[in-house]
């Protein structure tokens, strides 16, 4: 038996409750984004990373212990494989060297018996950081406008606004939960190269949903000519929900399991997947679709 089989949900006729939910979703966020801002990785603001051995039997949070007061700051501390640790801190091109004996010499001192030894060393200088600051942004811009462009070209403009208002809704909320949740969470949510590949998967998915709902729209329009356009989108939805539930489920499923199995590295990541997936199954039901609806009102009123 399919799930939803027959579902009659009068989503779109209620869209104003996911007005309300969206609306107090994007303004914490964005109130968080301005106060708190964004927790950024060596990747985006410059720094020295270390992968240490013979940690097995070590715990992250004794290695961020023992460097909390030699380091001006906080380290990020993640488990690297099965016997290391990957640590990251902020400094400056010079003071890199004795950036690197002050890691060691802290590791050594307050925790001999371990023998820790430093594995590698990689350094991203400041400059070099503002650089992929700027390609981040303008990957996600890029991204963001090729999907305007393609859905204008397979739709129309309208649906277009509607599919990018739905990844700018997803994208925005999704760097607002990180900057609410940065230094509460119990796992790091720094912002690096993993998580702008995260925030595109996000893009990506968020529009596969999305598109699939415009496609019966576009279908339902020509089989249900005398029907209004808003009960044609409710009708769209209803008969693609199976579909949209058992997708999202399935994902949510396999990212958790990302998120639970695959490491302190990959946490981060996957934490944004699973946010991505709940909040682009949302959107493309109460943003993307509403979207287009507020927008042939107006252009209905426009020719009235």
């Amino acid at each position: 038996m399919r799930l939803f089989e027959n579902a009659d949900y009068a989503l779109i006729p209620n869209r104003r409750i996911g007005y309300i939910i969206s609306g107090t979703l994007l303004t914490l966020s964005i109130i968080s984004l301005l106060w708190r801002g964004l927790a950024l990785g060596i990747d985006f603001r410059g720094g020295m990373e270390f992968v240490v051995g013979n940690t097995s039997d070590v715990q992250t949070e004794e290695i961020r212990s023992a460097l909390l007061g030699p380091l001006d700051e906080e380290p990020e501390v993640k488990r690297f494989g099965e016997t290391g640790h990957l640590i990251r801190v902020s400094a400056e091109e010079t003071e890199i060297t004795a950036m690197e004996n002050r890691v060691v010499d802290a590791l050594q001192a307050q925790l001999p018996e371990h023998n820790i030894q430093v594995e590698k060393t990689d350094v991203v200088g400041p400059r070099f950081a503002e650089d992929l600051k700027r390609g981040a942004i303008y990957a996600v811009l890029g991204a963001l406008l090729v999907v305007f462009l393609y859905i204008m070209v397979r739709f129309e403009w309208r649906y277009s606004l509607g599919a990018v208002a739905a990844l700018v809704h997803d994208v925005t909320i999704t760097l607002g939960i990180f900057s609410m949740l940065a230094g509460i969470a119990p796992f790091s949510l720094q912002i690096d190269q993993s998580l702008i590949a995260a925030f595109l998967t996000i893009v990506g998915y968020s529009l596969n949903d999305t598109v699939v709902v415009f496609d019966r729209v576009r279908e339902y329009v020509n089989l249900f000519k005398t029907e209004p356009f808003d009960e044609i989108v409710n009708r769209s939805i209803n008969a693609t929900l199976s579909r949209t539930v058992v997708t999202s489920v399935t994902t949510f499923i396999v990212v958790t399991i990302l998120f639970l199995f695959g490491g302190e590295v990959l946490r981060g990541f996957s934490f944004a997947l699973i946010i991505g997936v709940v909040i682009g199954t949302y959107s493309s039901v109460f943003v993307a679709s509403p979207t287009i609806v507020e927008l042939e009102r107006r252009m209905e009123a426009s020719a009235a």
